[in-house]
């Protein structure tokens, strides 16, 4: 097998541009023609405590080239595949444009460059952002037919309405439940003092909505976890990286302890890339000034990478 470290220039990981793995940088989003294009959402207007998300998609972008060493592919020993080989097209569509203090036109925007990734058959993968991105993003699938969610995250994020606030942070999973194309939620990790109030989680139990805390996760493994989806369901995954343990997470707004270690949500991802399809993955709330180390944003990077090899590999096996 040739690597493209054998031949031209050395183009080390810490050189060049920062897209997201060093993959191609198209900016006209008419153009794309790709497996999987990744968008930037740098909005964290929607949080309620920290802010800081909005750097999150260049933290992530920084950290992924730390995955980019001219491999064709990535072997990984274990699984005895080679994941991520040239067959696999990912292009990095940029940021979408952020009015400061305007959520609708911020929102309107990451919405657009969604549609604009699925108009060209792409897989969308969005780097937020707080989590409130994760309800343009949705929107955007309203002519794509039914999906079930799973929810990767500390906290429910089924608030309805806060002092007339409807679409921040805390609101996402119940923008989302209320979709008519939305049908369910799998919504795992979940845990200590929530900003939903129990009404919220009789809501979400009431609108299709499964609920894990970590210690139940664990208790059952992620074989079992990811059996809770439905069979057949087409699946879009939203990750929170604070439904990682702050110890090995640090580098968000909103931290809390008793969370996943990285190997639980490795796992997880994989067996639901090999038993559905996914037809979308967004990655928020990374905070890089919280984590002077960095290891938060390598910590996203490797997931979104981890993720992306899985699912393409599942497609092309005939998962």
């Amino acid at each position: 097998m040739t690597h493209g470290y054998a031949t031209g220039r050395l183009d080390l990981p810490f050189t060049g541009i920062c897209t997201f793995a060093r993959k191609p940088y198209e900016p006209d989003w008419s153009r794309l023609d790709a497996d999987a294009a990744i968008l930037g959402a740098p909005f964290d207007a929607g949080t309620q405590w920290r802010a800081g998300a909005r750097f999150g998609p260049r933290g992530v972008r920084e950290a992924s080239t730390l995955f980019s060493f001219g491999h064709s592919g990535a072997y990984d020993h274990e699984d005895d595949v080679t994941y991520l080989g040239p067959d696999v097209q990912i292009v990095d569509m940029g940021d979408a444009d952020i009015i400061h203090t305007d959520t609708t036109q911020s929102h309107a925007n990451i919405e657009a460059g969604v549609r604009a990734a699925l108009g060209a058959a792409a897989l969308p993968v969005v780097i937020g952002g707080d989590h409130s991105v994760n309800i343009p993003i949705i929107r955007a699938f309203d002519d794509q037919g039914d999906i079930h969610i799973l929810q990767i995250d500390a906290h429910l994020d089924f608030v309805d309405e806060r002092h007339g606030v409807r679409h921040g942070h805390g609101n996402p999973m119940r923008r989302a439940a209320e979709r008519p194309f939305i049908s369910g939620l799998t919504q795992v990790g979940i845990r200590n003092v929530s900003s939903t109030a129990k009404e919220g989680y009789d809501d979400a139990r009431a609108m299709g909505a499964d609920i894990l805390s970590v210690r139940q996760c664990r208790a059952i493994g992620p074989r079992a976890t990811a059996a809770r989806i439905p069979p057949g369901a087409r699946v879009y995954i939203t990750l929170d990286i604070d439904a990682f343990c702050p110890s090995i997470a640090p580098g968000t707004g909103t931290p809390s302890h008793g969370g996943f270690l990285y190997y639980e949500v490795l796992e997880l991802l994989q067996e639901v890339a090999r038993h559905h399809e996914v037809v979308g993955f967004d990655l928020v709330e990374v905070a890089p000034a919280y984590d002077p180390a960095g290891v938060t944003s390598i910590l996203a990077a490797q997931i979104l990478m981890n993720a992306l090899g899985f699912i393409f590999h599942a497609r092309a096996a005939g998962g």
